[in-house]
Parts: structure tokens; sequence; C-alpha cells
């Protein structure tokens, strides 16, 4: 088999096992009894079956399986590799989408190739590229100086109790590697002579708090001077909303801001913290809420529960869920201090639980892995070079960073892809990758397994 029509398999493989993995809808919304990622980690393991490999199987919790295979290495002492993906997706509202969210249909749109469903580019995408890249390795007899090891891990999407962090509390050694890479990187930007292709080396930490206001019960017929917890929620979710702690210029926004090639006045006006947000209000919404994030600790009000409420009573219990994104530095205790800023005299009538606490993490990119991503990188693409960039979300990086790992949020992207729709398809409506994306994250992979 020639070298294009080998590649041209591989890709027609991913594309089919990304589109198994969608319609398996292992949607993840918070509890313990959803995910099923048992649905997508039978699919994964009946495809690498045939070729060699031993695949271990863990499960926590009832459907929660994450998987794990090994091509051990010749060298012991050699640095081990781990591709790294979730088989989990969030919730869809499905009014929102065109088709049918977990159809995982393959449409060509203006010559443009694309598989369309949940989880399309957060992150079976990559999921399904890694495990063809691995299996297509275990196939052709491919033994590396280290440990390869495959590992398609459950709940990433809500925290990883019942998948990573699982795995790294009960199973350390089954995953423990020296290198990982996960999601997600691989864009493009700059100019199309000399672009620049992202490779997350950091994230955000991840201070998820759940805030208890309290108030007094009464009749819904007489509101006038009543301690209504509701209206007081309100008032504590406007303040969190409004609030916007000073700007932070880190080296990693640097070089993010040096990647997008601007001109001098606007890249001297992004580099100034004093400045920063003045020109982010004059931007598209979309952008300037990434960037936005890139620069600041952010508050996001995104669930509210009355307990057990009726028209007619007044509520004397609010519990409202707050998305903390932290910067390098932040702890609790800065997390606290924000809180008691931004709610003001309101700050004494909320109780605040930790529903999770991670901190933010960075890998160092002067390594044997970085160099072998930019060689993958520049087989197809030679005039490119490396961004290193902080994700504003949390993966399971932070937890193999924990455990001592370097760990990348990498792939590789379709330079025609544009990195503003591609980020708007996280969690969004209308998710979906296109089939050149696809084709160059499994090669990608190949090369870096090889080139490390």
């Amino acid at each position: 088999m020639s070298d294009s029509s080998a590649t041209d398999a591989r890709t027609h493989e991913t594309v089919e096992l990304l589109q198994h993995l969608i319609r398996n809808e292992c949607v993840n919304d918070g509890t313990p009894e959803s995910g099923q990622e048992v649905r997508n980690a039978d699919t994964i393991e009946a495809y690498l079956d045939g070729v060699g490999l031993d695949i271990e199987r863990y499960e926590p919790t009832p459907g929660r399986v994450s998987l794990v295979s090994r091509i051990a290495g010749s060298d012991p002492s050699a640095p081990s590799l781990c591709l790294m993906g979730h088989t989990d997706v969030v919730p869809v509202n499905e009014s929102g989408w065109s088709r049918d969210p977990f159809a995982g249909d393959l449409v060509t749109t203006d010559g443009v190739e694309e598989v369309w469903g949940r989880g399309a580019v957060d992150m079976l995408n990559l999921t399904s590229s890694m495990a063809v890249a691995f299996r297509s390795l275990a196939a052709s007899g491919f033994k590396p100086k280290g440990d390869l090891i495959y590992f398609a891990v459950a709940d990433e999407e809500s925290g990883s109790a019942h998948g990573m962090r699982w795995m790294a509390d009960n199973q350390r050694d089954d995953i423990m590697a020296d290198y990982v890479l996960t999601e997600n990187g691989g864009l493009h930007t700059g100019s199309s002579e000399a672009p620049s292709v992202g490779v997350t080396v950091g994230e955000k930490g991840v201070a998820w708090r759940r805030l208890r206001i309290s108030g007094v019960p009464g009749h819904g017929s007489m509101p006038f001077r009543r301690d209504n917890a509701l209206v007081t929620a309100a008032g504590v979710i406007q303040r969190l909303t409004d609030y916007s702690p000073p700007a932070t210029v880190s080296e990693l926004w640097r070089e993010r801001v040096d990647a997008m090639e601007l001109d001098a006045e606007m890249t001297a006006t992004l580099l100034d913290a004093d400045k920063i947000d003045e020109v982010l209000n004059e931007m598209p919404a979309a952008t300037a809420s990434f960037l936005h994030a890139c620069t600041h600790t952010t508050f996001s009000c995104n669930v509210l529960d009355g307990g057990l409420m009726k028209t007619n009573v007044i509520p004397d219990s609010i519990s409202l869920d707050v998305d903390i994104r932290t910067l390098p530095g932040e702890s609790g205790a800065e997390v606290q201090a924000h809180l008691d800023t931004a709610l003001g005299d309101l700050a004494d009538r909320v109780e605040v639980e930790v529903l999770m606490n991670d901190p933010s993490s960075i890998s160092k990119t002067h390594n044997d892995l970085w160099d072998a991503v930019a060689a993958a990188v520049n087989n197809p693409f030679p005039t490119a070079r490396l961004s290193p960039q902080m994700s504003v979300g949390f993966t399971d990086s932070r937890i193999y960073r924990e455990m001592g790992a370097v760990s990348y949020g990498a792939g590789l992207l379709s330079p025609a892809l544009d990195p503003g729709a591609f980020g708007s398809r996280f969690h969004g409506n209308d998710e979906r990758i296109d089939v050149e994306s696809l084709a160059l994250s499994t090669q990608f992979w190949l090369d870096v397994v090889r080139g490390l």
C-alpha cells in the first residue's frame, strides 16, 4: 500500500470511529450515573482488538469506564509517552442545532467535508485519531524506546472524579507517563507563509464554588419588606457578573499576542495591563470574551437552585454554582478575597462551599517532547513555529502535571480552520470538525511518537 493510500485509509478509520463515538451519546451532566462512557469504551476496545494489544478496563462507578493500552518500550530508562483522550461529552440543547447532534453526519459544505456532532471538537476528534494512530503503530510492529500508552478516560467534562482523578488516586502506576499529549492545540494563527501553531502548555485553575443565600420564608401575596433569598441572590449574581479584577500580563500571554502578528500599537495595548480592558470593550464579543479570560480571573454564575420552590412562597434558601477560573499563583485564599471584594456588603449573606479547587498549572517546553511536536508540525508545514499557550478551560492535564508529568494540549488542524469559529464550537451549537484536520491530527500523533 502506498503512503498516500495508507494515509487515506487511516483518515477513513478516524472518521468512522469518530462517528461511532458521537452516536454513542456519552453525555456527562455531572451526576454519577450520567456519561455512561462504557459505550465509547466498548467501541474503542473493539476497534483496538486484533493487533495484539492488551487492554485494561477500569470502572470506579457503574458505567464510567476508562481504558488503558500499552506498547511496552525496549529501554526502561527511556521516557514514556501517553496519548490521552476523554470519551464523555457535555449536554446539548438540540433546538439550537441545524442537525441531529448525535447522528455523526459527514457533510460536505462549499467543498469542505465535516463530521457533525456533540464532541466532534471536544474532544472525540482527538480521542479517535489517537486510537487510529496507536492501532496503526501496533499493527506495524512498532517498538518504542519508552512505553507508549493510549488512555481513553471518562468524566473529564465534570471534574474527573470518575475518571482521571480516580485513576491518579487508585491506579497511578497504570497511567503514569513522563510525557502526555491531550487536548487541545494545533490551530494556525498569523501569516500563511510563517504560521504559528498553538500548543497548550498550561491552563487556568478551576475554583468552582457553591454560594448559599438564606432568607425568611413567607406568603408570596405579602412581599413588602420581606427577606426574599431569591432577590438577594439576584444581587449576588449581578455583582459577580459586573466584577472584573485587574488584568495580568504573563509570559504566556506575551507569546500569544506575539503569535497574533498585530500592528505595533495594538500589540502594545494588549500587553499593557492598564489598557487592555479598553480595547476588549471595542472587540467583537466572542474574541473579547476569550482574550479577557486569558488575562483575568473570571466568574460565571451558571446554576441556580431554590430547592422546594412554589409561586406563592417567598424562598428562604437559594444555592448558586459559580464557575471561577484562576490565574497562576492564585490559591483558595485569593478566590475568597475576590468574592469578598465583588460582593461587598452582601458577602456576609453568603455561605461558600468549595466544589473544586485545582490551581493553575504549566509544563516546561525545553524537552524532547517539545522538539518532537515541533518536528511533527514541520513535516506538513515546514515554516510553522510552535506558540506555547495557556488554556482558559481545564483538562485532565492538570492532574498529570500534579503527578510530575510534562503535559501538552496538542493536535494539528487545517490552516483553513478559523480559530474564532473553532473556539465557538466548544460546548456550542453545530459542533463539527473538518476531515482535513482529522487527517492531519492522525498523522501528527504518528510523527510525534516516531520522532520521540
